[in-house]
This record gives structure tokens, sequence and C-alpha cells, in this order.
């Protein structure tokens, strides 16, 4: 429940200054670190001048900066803060429509959408310094306004991936800034934030994690890493420029604005931890001017943890006293103040740190096997049985997926049970298992050996579309989450609001018809599969990612208009499930089949190139993982159909039930209306009878 200050309480905020302030910090901060990290680089490194040597960490810098405003900014409109202010008159009951008070907009909506329009400006301008920066500072040439200079830049942006995506973060970023201009609506502002955080995508692809000793998952906790980071200091930012301008709702916002930040502090920490121990050797690298570096970052931001903490703990419910409400704003705004000045100093040395090469970056390496230059990681050994459970990659995104959705659900779960109401263990159980199926499907074994053995990636493709997503959808969180969450009343969108929005939108009503997800279950394996989906699925890191949500998500839906029982708009009719159920299971086998006797290799560069002298031939490989399509898919499949017809036969059992129910209650009476309506008819046409004979 939101906590509210009351109405008199006298409202203090941060002056403005103390932003200018905490750039200033994070710019001394970016210099004195930059001068630390160079001494790390070969004496044969070309300079590319002053201004690129001290202007590229104050760029970067300032493009963090405003990048994470950005991005806080657009979830603060469509998600914390109300855009319209109601009054009273608006919001009584039984009041006609034209008599009530047209709404004005939120003041501190405004000021937010102002701060999000400027931040994004200067992140699109930030982002074009940057690419200019990173091209003098590979090439050692310093900037010019030259034709020779223009054209190699233009190589540089066309031809070199780093170039290439920053002129994507340019894109993007512009586009943010157009639509800022435009939008006012939270579902078109949630679109925006969305299509920010996509702005994070190239910077993460081009990070020191490119070069860390386990290039996929480096990538990965850098992602989240840049998450959490632009939600907390974004956070930060739009909540000091609101200010004032909260009103009577600061408490409020702020109790969600923690909660938020809470969630990206653990991943900023966690995140860190492991990239660190991706990039560097401890203890050792702790010692390197990187290493230095990383220490100062960590403390600062365990420094703001705590102070975080204090809010939550402390001064958030203080507001809601009426005695010493002014007293604990003043105190609350002073350490939001300090956590700005601290995050400055982090955005410094973050910007500096992704300058610093990480300790052995220089040193030579063994020449890369035909296996680790195509997956980016050692051949595996030998299947076995064994080792399907012993060999391990983590994939740190989907790990963080699924402690999220644990951690939520639990406490949801919990939730129920403190106030009085009951939420079958069972569920709880289903839940927690399809979790931990999706941990162990892509970073155990099977993902592991997927990218060596066709026959391995189809039986975890079985698996993430078939067997996760059954256990999941049984757990029913779309339910738990609506009867856990409090409906909000000042006109903001939280979670509920934008699940309900969710459920009952057009998009939701397309993708979850019984029709398109049969279709969709059924048509996509041969579309990925018979096309280059595949193939960019295995060379490039994002494919794989995103082959792995489609995989996931199609499941989902599938299952979910099978035996689901959470809401969705449509609702397909037992007998009409049970027949998309063969179909699917047709098209399945008939696919399998294919493979088990196909004589032509998909994707026979990869297949064949990786070095791989055990095992089964390729050829014989694939066709294997056909047996694996036609055999194990069908069984989850068959499962499902068992579902359904238990789920008709309860139907049948609750409806005969009910229809006995309402006999009793009313005696009969539709019993005893339809034999007298059936008497009525048999007398009318005996009537009729001898009406006809007396006419003869």
């Amino acid at each position: 429940m939101a906590l509210k200050a009351p109405a008199n309480a006298p409202t203090v905020s941060p002056r403005l200054v103390w932003l200018a302030v905490a750039g200033v910090i994070a710019v001394t901060a970016v210099l004195a670190a930059t001068a630390y990290g160079r001494g790390t680089l070969p004496p044969e490194t070309r300079d590319p001048g002053a201004l690129v040597r001290w202007g590229y960490g104050i760029a970067q810098t300032l493009h963090n900066t405003a990048a994470a405003a950005t991005i806080g900014a657009l979830v603060f409109a469509a998600s914390i803060i109300p855009p319209a202010m109601r009054s009273p008159g608006r919001s009584t009951p039984g009041r006609k429509e034209q008599d009530r008070a047209p709404a004005q907009e939120h003041p501190a909506f405004t000021r937010i959408m102002l701060l999000a329009s400027t931040a994004s400006a200067l992140w699109a301008l930030s982002a074009m310094a940057v690419l200019v920066f990173s091209f003098s500072d590979i090439t050692g040439i310093p900037v010019s306004g030259s034709s020779e200079y223009a054209s190699q830049l233009a190589s540089y942006v066309t031809e070199l991936p780093t170039g290439t995506a920053w002129l994507w973060v340019v894109i993007i970023s512009a586009s943010v800034s157009t639509l800022t201009f435009g939008l006012r609506s939270r579902g078109g502002l949630a679109a925006a934030a969305l299509l920010a955080l996509a702005g994070l995508l190239p910077m993460i692809l081009i990070g020191h994690a490119a070069g860390g000793t386990d290039h996929e998952q480096a990538i990965n906790s850098l992602g989240l890493h840049l998450v959490g980071v632009c939600l907390w200091l974004g956070g930060l930012i739009a909540l000091a420029v609101g200010g004032t301008a909260f009103g009577k709702d600061t408490a409020a916002v702020l109790e969600r604005f923690s909660a938020l930040a809470g969630f990206a502090f653990i991943l900023v920490v966690a995140s860190g931890l492991i990239n660190a121990a991706i990039r560097i050797d401890f203890p050792a690298g702790l010692a390197s001017p990187y290493g230095v570096l990383l220490l100062g970052k960590t403390a600062a931001t365990l420094v703001l943890g705590a102070v975080g903490f204090l809010h939550r703990r402390r001064l958030i419910p203080g507001l809601a006293l009426k005695s010493d409400t002014g007293t604990n704003t003043r105190l609350l705004w002073r350490f939001v103040v300090v956590e700005l000045l601290i995050m400055g100093a982090v955005s410094g040395l973050a910007a500096a740190l992704s300058r610093t090469p990480p300790p052995g970056g220089e040193d030579v390496r063994p020449a890369l096997t035909p296996a680790e230059i195509l997956t980016g990681y050692l051949l595996p050994p030998e299947l076995t049985a064994e080792r399907w459970f012993t060999v391990w990659r983590p994939d740190w995104l989907w790990i963080a997926v699924a402690v999220t959705g644990a951690y939520l659900y639990l406490r949801a779960a919990r939730r129920l049970r403190v106030r009085g109401d009951t939420w079958p263990w069972a569920r709880t159980l289903l839940w927690l298992t399809g979790l931990t199926a999706l941990v162990f499907f892509t970073s155990g074994g099977p993902s592991v050996y997927g990218r060596i053995l066709f026959s391995a990636h189809m039986l975890d493709h079985m698996a993430l579309t078939m067997v996760v997503p059954v256990f999941l959808v049984l757990g029913s969180p779309v339910t738990l989450a609506l009867r856990t969450l409090a409906p909000r009343h000042d006109g903001s969108r939280g979670p509920r609001e934008w699940i309900m929005i969710l459920v009952h939108s057009r998009v939701a009503a397309i993708v979850t018809h019984p029709l398109f997800v049969a279709a969709n279950f059924a048509g996509s394996i041969v579309l990925f599969y018979y096309s280059d989906a595949f193939g960019f699925a295995l060379r490039e890191h994002v494919g794989h990612e995103l082959m792995t949500v489609h995989f996931v998500l199609t499941g989902y839906l599938f299952v979910l208009s099978m035996i689901g029982t959470d809401p969705v708009p449509v609702r397909a009719p037992y007998p009409l499930r049970l027949l998309l159920l063969l179909a699917t299971m047709a098209f399945h086998a008939f696919f399998g089949v294919t493979l088990m006797g196909s004589t032509t290799l998909i994707q026979p560069d990869w297949f064949t190139g990786l070095g791989r002298d055990w095992g089964l031939p390729a050829l014989e490989d694939q066709q294997m993982a056909g047996a694996i399509t036609w055999g194990i898919g069908e069984v989850p499949t068959l499962l499902i159909a068992l579902g359904v017809a238990v789920m008709w036969s309860r139907s049948d059992a609750r409806e005969t039930r009910r229809t006995d129910r309402a006999a009793a209650r009313n005696q009969d009476a539709d019993l005893t209306a339809y034999n007298a309506m059936l008497a009525r008819l048999e007398e009318r046409s005996s009537t009729t009878a001898r009406a006809h004979d007396r006419g003869k």
C-alpha cells in the first residue's frame, strides 16, 4: 500500500544546481581516471590529440548519463507518476461526465517529459561525439574536417562493427528524442522506453565484454548491468527533477521508485561481479589500474545501496507521519543529493573503466580452435549420459529471469497466505520446476552440446517449446499477480494495470487465438530451420537469445491456449483444442520424418567445421534429430491432450452440478416449464386433428 504524506506537509526538493555539481564530479572523475588508466596503453599507441584524449571520456560520461536520464524519465512517465491531476469533483462517484472537471497535466509529469526531451537530445548529440572520438581513438588520427578524414570515418561507420554499432545508437537515440516531443499517452511512452532500452544493445555488443574470456556470457552480464544502472541512475535524476512538483504524491512516488531501485541495485552488483570475474583474474588483477578503478566503482555502488536501504526503511515511512514531516522530507532530499553526487563519480569511473584495458588483454593467446571460432568456447568432450548434467555454461540472462520469476512468485504467494487467502502449493511447485528446467536447458548440457550436435539442439528445442512451458503455464502466474497486486487510484499505471492492458489488448487477442498459436507452433519450426534464421541463431549471440525467446514464448502461448487457466481474450472450445493438438502432432511427426530421411545437411558449414572427432557424422546426427522430433516431441503433446480431456470432463461435471443446483433452488422450474410446453403442443396438435376430422 502506497504511503502518502499529509496534504499540508511542507514540500522541499533538491535544487537542480546539484545535478550540475554531480556532472562536474563525473567529469573530474573521468579526467583523473583517464589519466590514470592511459598509463596501461602500449608506448607505440598513436596519440590522436588532446581533444580526443580528454574529450572522449567526457563525451562517454555525457552519453551514459543522458541515456540513463532518458530511460529513467520515460519509465517514470509511463508507470510511476500520474499523468494528470484530478480535481475532487472528477473522482466523486455518481456525478455525470459533463459535470466533472477536466483533467490538468500533473506538474511532475510536465517536468519529467521535459527531462526526457532534453536528455534524449543530449543522448543523440553525445552519441555522435562518441562515434567520432572512438574512430580517432582507434586509428590515432586527430579529428579534422578534411575530406580524407570524412571518407575514413564513413568507412568506419559502414564497415567496422564498432562504428556500425555507434551509428545505431545515434539512430535509436534520435528516434527516441523525436518521440518524446510528441508522445503523451502512457502506452506510447512505454513503447518509447522499450526503444530506449534497445539503444543499449549496440553498446553492450561493443563493450569490453567482446574481449572477455567468455564473450557471450560477458555480453549477457554487461547487458544486465547497464539495464540496472540506467533504471537506477535515470530514476534518481527523474526524482531530483520532479522535486516539489510531486506534491502530495511524493511518498507514493518514492515508494514505487524505491522498489525499482532495489531491484536495479541487486542487478548492478550481481552482474558487475560476474562481469569482473570473467575479465580479470582474482586477486592478482585487482592490483592493476583496471582493478583499482573497478574497486572504486564497486565501493561507491555499495555506498549507494546503503543509502537507498536507509531511504526505504527509515525515511520514506516517516513521510506518512504527521509530525516532523518537513524534517523527514528535507533529510530525504539531502540523501538524494548525496546519491546523485556519488552516482556522478561512479559514472565517471565507469566511462574511464570502459577505456582501460583489463589486465592481460594484450597477452599473446594461443590460436583459436575451429569450435572456439564458431561457438566462442572450446569443443566439449564426447557426449555421454553423465555429461548432459555435468557440463555447464551459465547463461546469466536466463538465470536472472528465472531467479527474478521465482522471487516474485514466492513473494506473491506468501502475500496471499499472510492475508488469509490460499494458493495451491502444487502450482508453486510447478512454477519453480519450470524455472529450474529453463535454467538447465539454457545453461546445462543440452544448451552446450546444442551448438555442436544437431540432435542435442533438437532435444533442447523440444524441451524449451514443449516441456518448460507446460510447468510455467500450470503455475498460473498471471492469476497470482492479479490476485496480489493492488490497483492504483491516482491515474498511474502499475504492474497490475499493465498486465490488464496486455491481457485485453488486440495484440493479445491475436497471438493467443487458438488458430494463430497452432499455426505458429507448427509452422514456425519449418520457417526457422529451412531459412537462414537457424544460421543466424548459431552464428550470432543475439540470434541465439532471440531463438530461445521464440521457443519458450511459442510453447507458452500454445500450452496456455490448450490447458491454461490464466485469462486470455479467446478460449477455444474443447473439441477444437483436441483437433488442433492432433493437427500439430501430425505436423511435428511429418517434420521429424522428413529430417530422418533427408540426405541434405542443414547449415553444413557450421556442423562440419567444428573440428569434432567424436560422435556420429553430421548427416547421421541430423537424422537422429528427426527421430527426436518425432518421438520425444509427441509425448508432451499427448500429455497436453490428456489434460484437455480431463478439463473437458471437469467442465461438463461442473455444468451438471450447476444445473442440478439451479433445479433444486427453483424446484425444477425449467423442467416443469418444458413439460408444460410439451403438453400445450400436444393439446394444440390434438385440437388441430379434431378440427380436421370435423371438416371432413
